[in-house]
């Protein structure tokens, strides 16, 4: 018997959470809710790079971004911060950015009181990698709006290929997901299923089923979490032509 990656859906409470982010969140600006909170904070969480990567190239110093990202992220994060959501942002990327350009244009000095989380729970990131990861983005430097896309659409796609790992492992596939990830990418020859082939012990042919199959589930995580950043779902082609429009 050979080993598929699945091409089941997620779970339906998986669903409800997964594909609502945004709107969940929209929709606490009439009734805040543990659930809206706990959506903002998921994505805020996948997509917070973006933003401490803008305020680097604004000419902030590493730990002045450091405490900037985090205390605009305690303002967000606030019960009363849901209230002041503007619906008519139907995208979270497009809200995201203009929150933070108005924090960074009217917000410093009130920051100083919530340095590294001061008075409120900070969030936790990953600020030991941040700066790395930072000075690699830099290395052919688009203008700050612009990059912030480009950002933005590597997180996602960070987001993307770790839900894919992790149903795959649930499935008891983790060896088949890291022989077959690499046939995500556009332009890999033949010659390489046949030695991912050899590596599973698997025919050629069940392999190209199999790349077909996570190539699809692939495509389907992806639709549905750029879906989670939008108010609306007919969004979904515009929205991936602009993120991967800022790789050109």
């Amino acid at each position: 018997m050979t080993s598929e990656p699945s091409s089941r859906p997620s779970s339906a409470a998986d669903d409800i959470f997964a594909t609502t982010h945004w709107t969940v969140v929209l929709a606490a600006g009439r009734q805040r809710s543990p659930q809206a909170a706990r959506a903002l904070e998921e994505l805020c969480r996948t997509y917070w790079f973006p933003l401490y990567a803008y305020v680097r190239r604004r000419g902030y110093t590493k730990e002045d971004a450091e405490d900037l990202t985090q205390a605009f992220f305690a303002r967000l994060l606030e019960k009363n911060s849901f209230a002041n959501l503007d619906s008519e942002k139907g995208k979270f990327r497009a809200f995201l950015l203009a929150s933070l350009k108005h924090f960074l244009a009217n917000e410093w000095d009130k920051t100083q009181a919530l340095k590294r989380g001061g008075g409120s729970a900070p969030l936790s990131l990953d600020w030991q990698t941040a700066d790395t990861q930072f000075q690699v983005a830099v290395a052919n430097e688009p203008g700050p709006d612009k990059a912030f896309d480009r950002e933005w659409a590597l997180a996602l796609l960070a987001k993307v290929i770790e839900r894919l790992q992790n149903e795959c492992a649930a499935d008891g596939k983790a060896k088949l997901f890291e022989q077959l990830k690499m046939f995500l990418m556009a332009g890999k020859a033949e010659s390489a299923q046949r030695e991912a082939a050899s590596a599973l012990g698997m025919e050629e042919g069940a392999v190209r089923v199999a790349v077909h199959r996570l190539r699809k589930r692939y495509r389907q995580l992806l639709r549905d979490e750029i879906a989670n950043t939008l108010a609306d779902a007919a969004m979904v082609d515009e929205e991936m032509r602009a993120l991967f429009g800022a790789f050109s």
